[in-house]
């Protein structure tokens, strides 16, 4: 049974890394001066931090619990399969969402670039709500991991945060061009973020009453298919649209290589 110090925590974690689209939203306040070229890196290095946690860490940890359970064989395969299974409902969500309202979605044909105020704060609203469901198993993965290991939950914390913050300018911009208001904008991108915290919340009122080692390892295999393709699928190509390529990779290697310092220091 979980403490109410470790449930608060977990809490706590989560809700800064949803609240971390306040600080994208806040870019209204300095649209002249955002640093594309630095937030590529910055996106980079958070695709780096979650690729590698996912799979030196967190793949690794629900492996070990899986086959503590069922045993060396078996056990890999469950953990095979959640980990794609995670993968497979992030796409599935992507999937769902108009690609004109989805800002995950780098594919899309142009032409929906609209000028009036009502669409354009239609928009930012529709972007907030495809946001929002995102973050939802974001939400979980943080819980989760940080009520096991508030050293393994402090990294996707950091990475999630990086990664939300462009969430936060896609649906500040369009909604602070509509009404010429950036305390509007900034409200809508920060309660967009208000999701993961949600999730946290669905998952202890759902989750943790059948948490055992079956289930962390499946949610933990599960959680690091969601991070690895969430860096392929978003912060990769977003950092592409921001900045040179190079800038990326650096920002690609340096997380990967942070990230491995970080968990030899505190082996």
């Amino acid at each position: 049974m979980l403490d109410f110090q470790t449930i608060l925590i977990a809490f706590l974690l989560t809700m800064v890394a949803g609240l971390s689209t306040g600080i994208g939203g806040m870019m209204v306040f300095f649209t002249r001066k955002t640093d594309v070229r630095f937030l590529a890196v910055m996106l980079g290095f958070s695709a780096g931090v979650m690729i590698y946690v996912s799979l030196a860490e967190i793949f690794v940890e629900a492996q070990a619990l899986l086959t503590a359970v069922y045993g060396e064989k078996t056990g890999m395969l469950y953990t095979i399969l959640a980990f794609f299974g995670g993968m497979l409902i992030i796409a599935i969500i992507d999937k769902l969402i108009p690609c004109e309202h989805n800002p995950h979605e780098f594919s899309c044909p142009a032409g929906a670039n609209p000028q009036h105020a009502a669409r354009l704060k239609r928009t930012g609203v529709m972007t907030a709500l495809v946001i929002a469901l995102h973050n939802l198993p974001e939400g979980i993965a943080t819980f989760v991991s940080a009520t096991q290991s508030v050293q393994l939950a402090i990294p996707i914390v950091i990475a999630i945060a990086i990664h939300n913050i462009p969430e936060g300018i896609s649906v500040a911009m369009p909604i602070y061009y509509a009404t010429g208001s950036r305390k509007i904008a900034l409200r809508y991108s920060m309660l967009s973020g208000l999701a993961e915290p949600v999730g946290a919340l669905l998952a202890y009122l759902i989750l943790m009453p059948f948490m055992d080692d079956t289930m962390f390892g499946i949610i933990f295999a599960g959680v690091a298919g969601i991070m690895v393709f969430i860096s392929l699928d978003e912060l990769l190509p977003s950092a592409e649209t921001y900045g040179e390529h190079h800038l990326n990779m650096y920002g690609l290697v340096a997380g990967m290589a942070v990230m491995a310092l970080s968990l030899w220091l505190f082996a």
